[in-house]
């Protein structure tokens, strides 16, 4: 007799239907969920739950030729410090426009979320995003405000207006919290994509990652801000500072964040030269009839997924699916089963060349579901 692993399904009790996204990687079948660990292990965790909160926020919409979907659950942590940014047709007229962000904080969950309600606002009003002021019609107070939608403002002008955004919101944050006598000391990474008719403008600030799956493979992704990192090690010891057990003086586990004042006050030091930097790298990517979807997600999901692991499940979800919420869930539940300790959110954008429903495999799932269901109620006759 053949044993199936019924703890590996998860079950909708409204209509008894399976979800089977546990058994589309073998890992995960010989994988122990977290939960079932032995005490010892659940002793060493901290400030985790005796038991994971899977309630998940979700949202969906869809513009400018894209579809978006969004999953974000609390997981094993004591609090959800998670944050996310989904909007479709940007303000000063930018309608063509659209911004995607995660924020996974720390220590708190108040810079995640001041960032996902100001962060935008901060990078497309300052000057320097539409380079200078100086709009295509020679400037003035009009092109500050709204922008003529015939043209783009330069690549340049877009990345040094995101940076500038960064660096303000971390010093606007500074002060609200002085103002409050140094009471917060949470922090944030961010990690986000702003879409444009022509560009892919990639945004990263710390150890959240993006990827790009264009042509069937990951074409792109971003890199982790890490201590560890050489030229980040560089930057934290000219500030004074070291790094031990891959953390900022043996601390912080990422080298580049948003708010984490404690260190960021070394005197004789810009913004970008302190132990824990603010300031994002951008890439832009020129958009392709190839592009097929980007992921943004927090750490939560890369620490149990490998870049080209979770590529290759959202294009076999999006074979039999063209709900994207229901997509991100199924990555979230898969993290979960894989052993990840932390929040989890992702954003998943697809473009119009995106993978499409594919009856074939279609007709896979309703075969394994069906077989599934057999198994599960055979063994289920035989227990009584």
């Amino acid at each position: 007799m053949t044993a199936i692993n019924t703890s590996s399904l998860s079950i909708n009790p409204s209509n008894g239907s399976l979800s089977l996204y546990p058994f589309l990687h073998p890992y995960i079948i010989h994988h122990t969920p977290t939960h079932f660990r032995d005490k010892a292990t659940k002793k060493e965790m901290g400030a985790f739950l005796d038991k994971p909160k899977m309630e998940k926020l979700n949202a969906h919409g869809e513009g400018n030729g894209l579809r978006y979907g969004l999953s974000s659950m609390q997981g094993w942590r004591v609090e959800m410090e998670d944050a996310h940014t989904a909007v479709i047709g940007l303000p000063h007229g930018l309608n063509p426009w659209s911004f995607f962000a995660v924020y996974d904080g720390h220590a708190g969950s108040h810079v995640a979320r001041y960032c996902c309600e100001h962060l935008l606002d901060h990078i497309t009003s300052n000057p320097d995003f539409r380079g200078g002021g100086a709009g295509p019609g020679g400037g003035g107070e009009e092109a500050r405000t709204t922008l003529d939608i015939r043209h783009e403002p330069s690549v340049e002008s877009v990345k040094n207006g995101i940076r500038t955004g960064f660096l303000q919101i971390d010093e606007q944050m500074r002060a609200i919290s002085e103002r409050k006598h140094g009471a917060d000391r949470s922090g944030s990474t961010a990690v986000g994509v702003m879409i444009s008719p022509r560009h892919i403008y990639f945004i990263n600030c710390g150890d959240s990652r993006a990827l790009l799956s264009r042509g069937g493979r990951v074409h792109f992704f971003t890199l982790d801000h890490k201590p560890s990192n050489p030229l980040e090690k560089e930057r934290i010891q000219n500030a004074g500072g070291s790094v031990m057990i891959q953390r900022v003086n043996g601390s912080l586990a990422v080298s580049r964040a948003l708010g984490d004042f404690d260190y960021k006050c070394v005197h004789g030091k810009g913004p970008t030269e302190q132990l824990v930097s603010p300031e994002p790298e951008v890439f832009e990517i020129e958009r392709s009839e190839e592009d097929e979807f980007v992921v943004l997600a927090c750490d939560g999901i890369w620490d149990v997924m490998a870049n080209e692991e979770l590529c290759d499940f959202v294009r076999l979800r999006l074979e039999v699916t063209e709900d994207l919420e229901r997509v991100c869930n199924e990555i979230v539940d898969t993290c979960l089963y894989k052993g990840s300790r932390d929040n989890m959110s992702v954003v998943l954008v697809c473009f119009p060349a995106a993978p499409k429903i594919s009856p074939e495999a279609v007709k896979r799932q309703a075969e394994l579901e069906k077989y599934l269901q057999s198994r599960v109620a055979g063994g289920a006759s035989k227990k009584k």
